[in-house]
């Protein structure tokens, strides 16, 4: 499973590449006004600073709703660097613009994914990736992870080429689950990655070792 971070904070960005697990980025205009980052061309620089990190796929969003001005701003972004896939929201319009940048080679992530219905059609079109909500569905008592599993299943049957890409991961456990039922890809937060590190065992076997080559060298 590729591991994506979410968000804009270039310190983060980094600190997951070091580490040596990080497979792209993703972000949205909350995540960069999170960041102090507003208007076009500074974005547009941001984004650029992302792919001068990370060795590819950083999701940049188009603001647009309309398919003229989806395909004109998603051009314009897929222009910025090759790492760049152009993030295009599950609307009507939407799905019209993934199927244009499908035949343009730029590839794409359906965002704001909440049904199997949804990401059918955003396969059907093309799209790169999907990013189903795990969190935000969670949170209205439907169990997110079921839905990554549905659309698992769904895309094996018929042998779709997109990338299941779970988003709103908030905790750990959310992302072991993705692995368990196959999601190619989980994006996160830094805090959810570097919590896959941690285990009170761990932490008392090696206090143990530790202790026990001090008292063999004392």
């Amino acid at each position: 499973m590729k591991f994506f971070i979410d968000t804009a904070n270039l310190s983060d960005i980094q600190e997951a590449y070091d580490l040596g697990v990080l497979d792209g980025v993703t972000t949205n205009p909350s995540l960069m006004a999170k960041e102090g980052i507003s208007g076009d061309e500074k974005v547009k620089a941001h984004y650029k600073a992302i792919c001068d990190i990370v060795d590819d796929n950083v999701s940049a969003e188009v603001i647009a709703t309309d398919f003229d001005n989806m395909v004109k701003e998603g051009m314009e972004l897929a222009k910025l660097d090759d790492k760049i896939v152009v993030k295009i929201p599950m609307i009507k319009e939407g799905v019209k613009a993934i199927k244009y940048f499908t035949s343009e080679g730029i590839r794409t992530n359906c965002t704001l994914i909440f049904s199997a219905g949804q990401a059918l059609l955003a396969a059907k079109a093309g799209a790169s990736y999907v990013s189903p909500f795990i969190g935000r569905l969670d949170d209205i008592a439907f169990d997110g992870m079921d839905l990554i599993d549905q659309i698992v299943g769904i895309y094996g049957n018929y042998g779709f080429d997109t990338e299941v890409l779970a988003a709103s991961v908030r905790h750990t456990m959310h992302l072991i689950q993705c692995a368990e039922v196959g999601a190619d890809v989980a994006t996160c937060p830094l805090s959810v990655i570097t919590g896959l590190l941690n285990h009170p065992l761990t932490d008392k076997g090696l206090a143990q070792f530790l202790a026990d080559h001090k008292k063999a060298n004392s």
